[in-house]
C-alpha cells in the first residue's frame, strides 16, 4: 500500500470511529433522560467504583512488578495506571444491550456511575496526581 493510500485509509477509519462514537453518545444521552435512579443503585455504584479500582490495581500489580526492571519503568507506574484507567462508551453500550429481565436498570445505573466517576474524577485528577507523584519522586532523590 502506498503512503498516500495508507493515509486515506487511516483517515477513513478515524472518521468511522468518530461517527460511531457520536452515535453512541447520543444514544447514551437519550438513555439518561429515561433512566430512573434508585438510592440503592447509587450505593451499588459506589461499591462498583471501589471494586473496579481494586480489580485494576490487582490486575496490574504482578505484570508491573515482573516487568519493572526489564522495561525500565518509572516509579509510581502502578498508581498512575490504576487511577488513569478510564471507562467509557463500550461499558455503557454493553449495559444498554441488556434486557429488562437481566436487571437492566441496576446495571445501567451502576455502569453510568462508574463511567461518570471515571471521566470526571479520575480524568480531571490524573494530571495533578502524576505531577505530584513525579515531583515527590524528584524531591526524594
Amino acid at each position: 500500500m502506498s503512503a498516500q493510500t495508507e493515509k486515506y485509509v487511516d483517515h477513513f477509519w478515524e472518521m468511522v470511529d468518530m461517527v460511531i462514537n457520536a452515535i453512541l453518545f447520543v444514544l447514551i444521552g437519550l438513555e439518561i433522560l429515561i433512566l430512573h435512579v434508585k438510592t440503592d443503585y447509587i450505593y451499588a455504584s459506589f461499591i462498583a467504583i471501589l471494586l473496579v479500582l481494586a480489580a485494576r490495581y490487582l490486575s496490574l500489580l504482578v505484570p508491573i512488578r515482573l516487568l519493572a526492571k526489564r522495561l525500565n519503568s518509572v516509579p509510581h507506574t502502578l498508581t498512575i495506571m490504576t487511577w488513569g484507567g478510564l471507562r467509557g462508551g463500550i461499558s455503557i453500550a454493553l449495559a444498554l444491550q441488556m434486557t429488562p429481565s437481566m436487571n437492566r436498570k441496576l446495571f445501567l445505573t451502576v455502569t453510568y456511575g462508574v463511567v461518570i466517576f471515571s471521566i470526571i474524577v479520575q480524568g480531571l485528577s490524573i494530571g495533578p496526581l502524576a505531577r505530584r507523584l513525579v515531583t515527590d519522586q524528584i524531591a526524594t532523590e
